[in-house]
């Protein structure tokens, strides 16, 4: 089968056999996949990674004969946790010491033709969602992580920082529970997609000073935290979404002295993204910028990095 390959800061392709899943597990067949800003900061070092990457699909299971979920077609939580520590008995897989990651730590991601998982992180697709847009679970799920680890709600006012494919994500996903969302970005073309979604939005480059009781800091760069306290209350919260391969320079005493809580925010879990992907709330059409065959591996990655470029998908060939 063809496989992505990231090795030396550089995308290539390599031919590898058809992998067998271990008992548990499922084939998968490929039949979309998703770049993200994670898969773009581990070609650029981050984690020190070397493989296969790759955690946004939609696949087909094709095996093994006899399972319940042969022929259906799934999306995949990316943990893959041991299942018997602390944490897994204390329902944190996610947080599991010996856990695998899909694409990303000792799991062969899902840019091949084939990929294995086990069958206890499959979700199946409902019918009326496209693979287009059910490769954002995901980060779909990652966006209503928020939720689960904040009280935001109807009326909350809420600030994203970065209008990249997750800002824009959450600031879709706490607009449809009812907060008041403000977006500060960069790019004309991409607050319009929250303006449309019900968000206000700001590309002046100037914001606001203590402003916010919640501020989600997805930039994607080194220097989005500090802004993100910045615009914070005392004693209200920031969400930090962002991961980037270089060191963080902070100064804490903002956060310190304003007694601003910071909370690390990663996955999510896949059954609210479905549900509001099923409700067909989201704008995500506007949010793919260009769709490659797996064999141009490497030009997509090319075009997800390129200036203003949202979510890039892969389709293996026929």
């Amino acid at each position: 089968m063809i496989s992505v390959h990231i090795e030396n800061r550089a995308v290539r392709l390599r031919r590898a056999a058809v992998p067998k899943p271990k008992p548990g597990a499922a084939l998968i067949r490929l039949r979309v996949g998703g770049i993200c800003n994670t898969d773009i900061e581990l070609l650029r070092g981050y984690y020190g990674f070397l493989g296969r990457p790759g955690h946004e699909f939609v696949g087909e299971v094709v095996g093994p004969a006899g399972s319940a979920w042969l022929g259906k077609r799934v999306v995949g939580e990316i943990n893959l946790p041991c299942g018997k520590c602390e944490w897994c008995s204390r329902g944190l897989g996610r947080h599991c010491p010996a856990r695998t990651v899909l694409g990303i730590v000792r799991h062969p991601g899902a840019f091949a033709q084939f990929l294995t998982l086990p069958e206890a992180n499959l979700h199946a697709v409902p019918r009326n969602v496209p693979d287009e847009h059910a490769v954002f679970t995901e980060p779909i799920a990652a966006a209503c992580e928020i939720l689960d680890q904040t009280r935001i709600g109807k009326g909350s006012e809420v600030a994203v920082l970065g209008d990249g494919k997750l800002g824009l994500l959450v600031a879709q996903v706490l607009a449809c529970r009812g907060a008041q969302v403000h977006l500060f970005g960069h790019h004309a073309e991409k607050l319009r997609i929250a303006a449309r979604a019900g968000c206000e939005t700001s590309s002046s480059g100037k914001l606001p000073v203590n402003r916010f009781d919640f501020t989600v800091e997805a930039t994607g760069s080194a220097g989005g935290l500090t802004a993100a306290i910045a615009m914070t209350r005392p004693r209200g919260a920031v969400v930090m979404k962002t991961t980037v391969h270089e060191a963080v320079a902070l100064n804490t005493a903002p956060a310190v002295v304003n007694e601003i809580t910071l909370i690390g925010s990663r996955c999510g879990r896949f059954e609210p993204a479905l549900r509001l992907l099923k409700s067909k709330r989201l704008l995500l059409d506007e949010m793919i910028s260009a769709e490659y065959a797996l064999e141009q591996a490497p030009d997509a990655f090319a075009k997800a990095q390129a200036k203003g470029a949202l979510k890039v998908l892969i389709r293996p060939g026929a």
